[in-house]
C-alpha cells in the first residue's frame, strides 16, 4: 500500500524486534483476554505526520484500539484504519475510522469442506 500510493511505512509490531527508543501501547484484552504490547519506533513518526493503519482484517479492534495514542505521543495525527475486512462493531468502527472492502457479515459462510 505504501509503495503504490508514495508514502512511507511505519511498522508497529508486538514484542521485541525494533532498535532504538520505542513508544509502547497496551492493548485491550482480546477475545482469548490476552494483551499485547505493540511497539513503534519513535523516530519513525514525526510531529505533522498522517498515520493510516493498514491492515487485512479488524475483528475486534483492540490491537488497534491502542495506536492512535502511541502517533500522538510521536507528534502524528491519526488518520484512521484501512482494511479488507472489517469485524467489528459500529461504535469501534467509527471510533477508529475504520474503511474496509467488506465487513465479515458480507462473507459467504464457510463450511470448512470447501
Amino acid at each position: 500500500m505504501a509503495v503504490e500510493s508514495g508514502a512511507g511505512f511505519v511498522a508497529v509490531r508486538k514484542g521485541e524486534g525494533f532498535p532504538g527508543e520505542k513508544v509502547t501501547g497496551l492493548s485491550a484484552p482480546d477475545y482469548r483476554g490476552i494483551r499485547q504490547e505493540l511497539r513503534l519506533q519513535r523516530v519513525a513518526v514525526d510531529p505533522g505526520y498522517r498515520v493510516l493503519l493498514v491492515d487485512d482484517w479488524v475483528e475486534t479492534g483492540n490491537q488497534a484500539s491502542a495506536e492512535p495514542s502511541m502517533v500522538e505521543v510521536c507528534g502524528g495525527q491519526w488518520a484512521g484504519c484501512s482494511v479488507v475486512v472489517d469485524q467489528t462493531t459500529p461504535a469501534r468502527r467509527a471510533d477508529l475510522g475504520v474503511r474496509s472492502l467488506v465487513t465479515a457479515a458480507e462473507l459467504p459462510a464457510w463450511d470448512g469442506q470447501s
